[in-house]
């Protein structure tokens, strides 16, 4: 299978073992398989926000089965009509399902603002590395979630976590 994105450093069960350096603002490209396999066993509202939205792989799979998407990142990569939006310091006043690869460095805050701008019935999806759920550190965060499930692709070699 040819694959038309770089990297793959949030999927990787055992991290991203390449050995090169990382991509400026912590940016790895979300392979869309990954995205088809989480849709194929949840749904979402219609209304979708991928707020580190890259290259638009995410995004670009979601708007393919119908969702409304918005898509912003903290600086422009190219992907067409990118708000240019800092999401952690942002909101959602659109009351938008939230489905990204967070910045690894920055995923605990990622969650944390999601849970924190969260409308009734919101949903999130984070594509992350398994070791997040590691950690005494991440206690805390994990006891306030009230809802949590974790996806695991190895077919793929994806970890995509579901709140």
């Amino acid at each position: 299978m040819q694959k038309d994105w770089i990297g793959n450093r949030f999927f990787l069960v055992s991290g991203n073992n390449r050995g090169d350096s990382p991509a400026e603002h912590d940016f790895y490209s979300t392979d869309p398989a990954a995205v088809e396999k989480l849709l194929q066993r949840e749904t979402f509202n219609n209304k979708v926000w991928e707020c580190a939205c890259g290259v638009g792989h995410i995004s670009e799979v979601l708007k393919l089965h119908g969702y409304d998407v918005r898509s912003s990142d903290i600086i422009d990569r190219g992907y067409q009509n990118t708000e240019i939006i800092d999401f952690l310091v942002s909101d959602n006043k659109e009351n938008r399902d939230i489905i990204t690869n967070p910045p690894y460095k920055y995923a605990q805050q990622f969650v944390e603002h999601a849970m924190d701008i969260a409308h009734d019935g919101f949903k999130m999806a984070m594509f992350l590395k398994l070791t997040f759920l590691e950690g005494k550190t991440r206690k805390k965060m994990f006891e306030q979630i009230p809802r949590i499930r974790c996806m695991c692709f190895p077919q793929e070699c994806a970890a995509a976590k579901t709140v």
